[in-house]
């Protein structure tokens, strides 16, 4: 063998070296990514998990809105990427506790009888003004002694929250917007930042307000971060002067 076939076929040696290390690293990498997406959804491979979906309120019929149709095909493909399956069930339907399976609750009080269910036992700080009157206040959210009030289509919010009910249970992930189309954010929110949020609350709970932008132009695409409402939701509700003071004894 003389030296120039000897360097073509180190060089071939070598190039294929390469190519199986960065193959192996890249790999490895994914792997990580994917069980840190695993660790932070509490989706470990082939585990079950809940679809929770809420009724249009607007039909006669038992119907789903098609933004809470869009908002559930997105939850369903984060849960494919991590290996997971899934069950879709109405919100009428579910009669069960939480923390045995993952959970993902689409749509608000109003609407979602599971969702109201949820913010009561774990987001006690929270109040959703359901009043089916059209108002000023319809819709809105009292979170500490701020109100939300939405502007349909122009400025709208949502809650995006995790919350568990022990550091053994799955987490219960809840979507509950003013309008169906902000729920369809709220998901679009996680499935782009959840690296960013693992990164910053780990796999520990959070309760975040946002806020959907100009959604008759833009859809569910722009989402503003206000605030992050995690120790104010799971605070109990101050009750206002007048509610607290004791009743009046009979004579």
């Amino acid at each position: 063998m003389n030296d120039d076939v000897r360097n073509i076929v180190l060089g071939v040696i070598a190039a294929g070296v390469s190519a199986a290390l960065g193959w192996l690293a890249r790999t490895y990498l994914w792997r990580r990514r994917l069980r840190r997406k695993q660790a932070f959804f509490g989706l470990p491979e082939n585990a079950e998990s809940l679809l929770v979906v809420n009724r249009d309120p607007a039909a006669t019929e038992p119907a789903v809105h098609r933004f809470d149709v869009f908002a559930l095909l997105e939850l369903s493909a984060l849960i494919k990427e991590c290996g997971a399956h899934f069950q879709v069930v109405t919100q009428d339907a579910t009669h069960q506790g939480f923390g045995e399976r993952t959970e993902f609750c689409v749509g608000g009080p109003a609407s979602n009888r599971r969702m109201q269910a949820h913010m009561t036992a774990l987001l006690p700080g929270i109040r959703v003004n359901t009043e089916k009157e059209k108002g000023p206040n319809r819709g809105a959210f009292r979170i500490g002694s701020e109100t939300y009030r939405m502007e349909p289509g122009t400025t709208e919010y949502v809650l995006l929250a995790k919350v568990t009910a022990g550091r053994e249970t799955r987490p219960v992930f809840l979507f509950c917007g003013q309008r169906a189309i902000t729920n369809q954010a709220a998901t679009r929110y996680l499935a782009r930042n959840q690296p960013k949020l693992a990164r910053k609350h780990g796999n520990g709970p959070f309760v975040l307000l946002l806020k959907v932008v100009n959604s008759q132009a833009y859809g569910p695409d722009l989402v503003e971060l206000v605030a992050d409402v995690t120790r104010a939701a799971q605070a109990p509700f101050p009750v206002a002067e007048e509610e607290a003071r004791p009743a009046p004894q009979a004579s």
